[in-house]
């Protein structure tokens, strides 16, 4: 028997992209999605720890792993699988591993500002973890996310390309919400741009499996 993998989403956006990704690189593996906006919108006003009872409720009784696709709200999710007697995986994690590898300097690009604080953390965490001694310069995405909210998903990730190009000081730029993956491929930057939803899938399938 397939042990399904369940993906708590903040938007339900993300949804036909896990999917897509699903069908392209792990045919055969079986999905549940969840999808939470109200907990992105609780933790970017009261902080990322007001979301753990829901969070909580949300989560119990899961009968396989999880992987949790917003990465303001990951690391309090994570902190929660020793309860949950599940392993509750970050979409970012795999990503913010392979940033490390790839050079010192890392310029993290963010549409959200809640988002920001704990990919750095997560980074550094990684680098530790690692033993390599990163800089990490993290980049508010300007006048991005009213548009995502707004469902200008073009004009979106357009601005993300636009920023991703205006890095120049780095040896790798992350984007640090899975919503801003396609703007890599906009992007004219001959800089690495590493996004979340590919490797963060391919670890929680592994950990399914």
């Amino acid at each position: 028997m397939v042990t399904p993998l369940t993906l708590l989403h903040t938007s339900p956006v993300h949804v036909p992209v896990f999917d897509a990704l699903r069908d392209r690189e792990h045919p055969g593996a079986v999905l549940r999605h969840l999808v939470a906006p109200e907990l992105l919108d609780r933790a970017r006003a009261q902080g990322p720890d007001a979301v753990v009872p829901a969070l909580r409720a949300l989560l119990a009784g899961s009968a396989g792993p999880v992987l949790v696709t917003c990465s303001t709200i990951g690391a309090v999710a994570e902190s929660l699988a020793p309860e949950l007697g599940v392993p509750v995986l970050r979409v970012d994690r795999p990503m913010a591993a392979e940033a490390v590898r790839r050079g010192p300097r890392i310029a993290v690009l963010a549409t959200v500002d809640s988002t920001l604080a704990p990919t750095v953390a997560l980074l550094e965490e990684e680098a530790g973890r690692a033993g390599r001694p990163v800089s990490v310069t993290p980049h508010e995405v300007a006048d991005a996310w009213p548009r995502f909210e707004a469902g200008d998903t073009a004009g979106y990730l357009a601005l993300v390309a636009r920023a991703a190009d205006a890095v120049t000081e780095a040896d790798v730029i992350v984007l640090a919400q899975a919503s801003m993956a396609e703007a890599a491929a906009q992007a004219k930057s001959t800089l690495p741009i590493l996004s979340s939803p590919a490797p963060g899938l391919r670890a929680a399938l592994h950990a399914a499996r």
